[in-house]
């Protein structure tokens, strides 16, 4: 029974160290677009809602800064 609570443990430690900038970890290469500021008087670009949230909720603002800085937790840009 330790065994498996140890497990348990060190399972949770693992996602919870993992789930914490997820966009910059789960999402593949973040494009030039995502990277850089609109100019004044275009469009802001979108967020993805579900990688914020979880970063808020595990360990929020150092994580959530990574995201921010890299641009990983913007939605790729479509090109119109």
């Amino acid at each position: 029974m330790k065994k498996i609570r140890h497990s348990f443990f060190g399972l949770l430690f693992l996602a919870i160290w993992l789930l914490p900038s997820c966009a910059t970890i789960l999402t593949g290469p973040v494009s030039e677009c995502q990277r850089t500021k609109p100019i004044p008087g275009k469009p802001s670009r979108e967020i993805r809602v579900g990688y914020l949230i979880v970063d808020l909720i595990f360990l929020a603002i150092p994580f959530t800064a990574v995201d921010f800085i890299t641009g990983a937790i913007y939605k790729p840009c479509t090109n119109k």
